[in-house]
């Protein structure tokens, strides 16, 4: 056949259209398809459109809401609990993230050997961080209990002085930052998945040129682990923004308001003091806030993250 017919016939079907079989194909394929796209509208997209009216709203849930534009946003400046709130947020996420980071990097390098019965270590690893986090919460709490908690216990043995963790404003926060150690399974399975994908000869070329294992981690490790270490700082990052649960069940945001996370005081003015106008407000603030922090990480990520595509160029 040749190309001036082909091209012919090319025209022809163009003209005829989608065959009945690909419409058939296509309408097929958008059924399945209606119940993820309304689940969407109607629970994602539709309820992000109301709270933006609701942010320019005075509504208690009990009255009908009235329109007070931007009242609710000029509001955050003078509100000293916005701003330690955010504070607080902030020192669990620069401090915590990087922490988190590090030790789930640091149990996958460990695990990532051939020895016999690795898969219980990596089991044993990975279950805390599928316990229900209301359960992981209160074994903290008992461990923390400052007059029979276990950790109290462990440190009279070694004569150091007893502590009062999560009632102490000094310790509350670093302590968030260590039970949240607890939970780091998922990180690190992810972290040991990119490991494993790692060719072992690239370590014997650099180990045949004499390099040693700092230098291999630094040179072939790092490089090629950079994209799962980029993706777990972002959801590391916008998990730590929305910290809630934890501090909803052991502190209430006290002592002091030391651990009033920005999630927990959303959660105090919408469903504690009615205020779901000034909520929907701070919401959207935190949306903002992630937003920008997330941007800001994939614009950064082009100078330190390693594609194996850009590799092989």
């Amino acid at each position: 056949m040749s190309m001036s017919s082909a091209d012919g016939q090319a025209r022809l079907l163009a003209r005829r259209g989608p065959s009945k079989l690909a419409r058939r194909e296509a309408i097929e394929g958008y059924l399945f398809v209606l119940p993820a796209i309304l689940g969407f509208f109607i629970w994602v997209a539709g309820p992000m459109v109301a709270s933006v009216a609701i942010s320019l709203s005075r509504w208690d849930l009990f009255t009908p809401p009235v329109w007070v534009g931007a009242a609710n946003y000029a509001k955050l400046g003078p509100d000293p609990l916005f701003s330690k709130s955010l504070v607080n947020t902030a020192f669990y996420t620069f401090v915590g993230v990087p922490l988190h980071l590090i030790v789930a990097l640091l149990a996958a390098m460990l695990l990532n050997v051939k020895v016999y019965g690795i898969s219980i270590y990596r089991t044993a690893f990975y279950v805390p961080s599928i316990v229900p986090v209301v359960a992981n919460t209160l074994l903290w709490l008992w461990i923390l209990q400052p007059e029979f908690g276990l950790a109290n216990a462990v440190i009279d043995l070694v004569g150091l002085p007893r502590q009062t963790w999560l009632h102490d404003p000094v310790l509350a926060k670093p302590v968030f930052i260590v039970m949240s150690l607890w939970s780091l399974g998922t990180q690190m399975v992810i972290f040991l998945a990119g490991l494993q994908g790692i060719p072992e000869t690239l370590y014997e070329a650099a180990a045949i040129d004499g390099a040693g294992r700092i230098t291999r981690f630094q040179s072939v490790t790092l490089p090629l682990l950079s994209p799962v270490v980029f993706f777990n700082l972002v959801i590391a990052i916008i998990g730590s923004f929305q910290v809630f649960a934890v501090a909803f069940i052991a502190t209430q945001g006290g002592p002091n308001d030391e651990t009033l996370f920005y999630v927990l005081y959303v959660f105090r003015h919408g469903f504690e003091f009615f205020n779901m106008g000034y909520a929907a407000a701070l919401a959207w603030v935190l949306f903002a806030i992630v937003l920008v922090f997330t941007l800001i990480q994939f614009a950064m990520s082009r100078s330190w993250v390693y594609y194996e595509s850009y590799l092989k160029r």
